[in-house]
């Protein structure tokens, strides 16, 4: 005789990561605005955990612990990509429904860890899952790259080369336990801001393709290439914005890290690290000269998933 089958669960908390960008090459802007990206991507073990509740109709709301999270920018309305994110899902399913949304943040805002996107992919996977719509994960990838370009690769997670606007997402042979020291940044530096001086100083290279070099040091693992895997286009542009960054990236490697590199657009910076011990003395470091808001991370770590239902 068959099993009972189980009760839908009441409600689904589906984990997802940040992401830095080990690689961030970044074209000339093309007629429609967007700039051509190539881009390496890599988990990272700060997070977002998004609870779905079935509702009369959608709404969110954040909450965090983490004192190096501000929450005064994230909207609590149907502008917020997570709510945007199961309107989707449904359409796409052609069903009326909608959900209750509290997103739990660990991963910093408007810091260039894609924290909007990790919402999204979450909110995505736990709505799946809380209805059972057993959507493919192509469609799941799909509706993703229609919330944002870094969205696919938090549903990914892992490390992964992404093209187009960094949408197009596939894993690569990562071997690597990497350590990083986030120092945050209180002050934000919007995305639109950096491209428009990245247009305006011509900083776009020729070049923006990733070389097998790089891609050999991820399979052979050795934390003291770092400096020579990582480029972040968007660097230059963003220094010239705020000195202010440019001189926390020096200390940086003042503190004993093996590389310094800006976190996407900013204006998150991070400092690799040979193992967590190393970590943790460059952390006791920079608190020496002042900065307090820093943690450590390690990568590459799995993307969205579900963590519970109840």
């Amino acid at each position: 005789m068959s099993a009972e089958p189980l009760p839908d669960p009441l409600s689904v908390t589906v984990r997802a990561p940040a992401k830095i960008n080990l690689f961030l090459g970044v074209g000339r802007a093309r007629p429609d605005g967007f700039h051509p990206l190539e881009t390496l991507y890599q988990a990272v073990s700060l997070y977002d955990d998004v609870t779905v509740t079935s509702a009369d109709e959608w709404s969110v709301r954040t909450v965090s612990d983490d004192p190096h999270v501000d929450l005064a920018g994230v909207p609590e309305d149907e502008d917020n990509i997570a709510v945007r994110a199961g309107k989707a899902l449904v359409t796409h399913h052609g069903v009326d429904r909608a959900a209750a949304i509290e997103i739990r943040k660990g991963i910093p805002v408007a810091g260039g860890m894609a924290g909007g996107s990790a919402d999204a992919a979450a909110t995505l996977l736990a709505l799946d899952r809380l209805w059972n719509l057993q959507t493919s994960d192509e469609d799941l990838l799909a509706l993703a790259a229609g919330l944002g370009s870094d969205v696919p690769f938090a549903l990914v997670g892992g490390t992964a080369h992404g093209t187009g606007r960094g949408e197009v997402v596939t894993p690569v042979e990562d071997n690597g336990t990497w350590w990083w020291v986030v120092v945050f940044n209180e002050i934000g530096l919007p995305t639109p801001t950096v491209y428009a001086a990245f247009d305006v100083g011509e900083y776009a290279e020729d070049e923006i393709g990733i070389d097998e070099p790089r891609y050999k040091m991820l399979r052979e693992a050795d934390p003291d290439t770092m400096a020579l895997l990582v480029r972040n286009d968007l660097e230059d542009p963003a220094f010239d914005l705020r000195k202010d960054l440019e001189r926390t990236a020096e200390q940086i490697l003042t503190c004993g890290a093996t590389t310094a590199l800006l976190s996407g657009s900013g204006p998150t910076l991070l400092g690799a690290a040979r193992d967590a011990a190393h970590a943790r003395e460059i952390v006791a470091r920079l608190a020496e000269l002042g900065h307090e808001n820093v943690m450590v991370a390690n990568g590459p770590v799995a993307g969205a998933h579900v963590v519970s239902y109840n």
